[in-house]
């Protein structure tokens, strides 16, 4: 059973910076997929980047593109996500996620098999 524990979030203004990190732990590192997701308030939670564990390959909503970079840490069993250049419309709480048996990012979230509690992040005009 893997658990996710995020943290790393927080106000801040826009132009600013935050890293989120996403920490797996419960077993090896092996999922092949790692997700980062964000909700703002009355919306639909969203799909920002996901990672390949193995390879590294990345996408990104076209949104984050140039501003948000994620990578992970494989010694670590961590997934980080840096988001630079914040806007208000990135507040939101960020969850990540782990799809585990199919080794393709996807953007929706019924194809994520574990999630964290989330972290907000807001950021004022």
């Amino acid at each position: 059973q893997v658990q996710l524990v995020e943290s790393g979030g927080g106000l801040e203004q826009t132009g600013g910076s935050l890293r989120l990190s996403c920490v797996a732990s419960g077993r090896t590192f092996s999922s092949p997929v790692m997700g980062w997701f964000r909700q703002a308030p009355g919306k639909e939670r969203e799909g920002v980047s996901c990672i390949r564990v193995s390879g590294g390959s990345t996408t990104y909503i076209d949104s984050v593109k140039g501003r948000f970079t994620i990578s992970r840490d494989k010694v670590k069993n961590t997934v980080y996500l840096q988001m630079n250049s914040l806007k208000p419309e990135d507040t939101a709480i960020y969850y990540c996620a782990i799809r585990q048996f199919t080794p393709l990012c996807s953007p929706y979230v019924e194809q994520y098999d574990m999630w964290g509690q989330g972290t907000q992040v807001t950021v004022s005009s």
